[in-house]
């Protein structure tokens, strides 16, 4: 019986790293970690969404689509939820000969 690595599965069922298939699933993922980062944490902190919601000026539906699927949030209504829980964010940007970190 022939075993495979955990890389060569992934490329075979997502793709190989730089294809359009893996770069989608990679970018779903990030997203995903980012909702549930905000569910752990609004979680730890014993707030509800609502009261999640109140403190950046959105409905308690928002903080929901959010936990669940951060895909369509902005950079800015992140940074406020990530404020408002009172989360240390690092951003950090990797590009050719050229790397960005920035901290709040």
């Amino acid at each position: 019986m022939k075993t495979y690595t955990l890389a060569e599965v992934q490329d075979t069922l997502i793709g190989k790293i730089g294809t359009p298939d893996r770069d989608i699933f990679e970018y779903e993922l990030q997203m995903d970690l980012i909702g549930k980062a905000i569910k752990q944490t609004r979680q730890e902190r014993h707030m509800t969404q609502e009261e999640l919601g109140k403190l950046i000026g959105v409905q308690k539906a928002q903080i929901s689509r959010l936990e669940s699927n951060a895909n369509n949030a902005t950079i800015d209504t992140l940074m406020r939820v990530f404020t408002a829980l009172k989360a240390k964010v690092k951003l950090q940007v990797e590009l050719p000969n050229l790397n960005i970190s920035v901290g709040q």
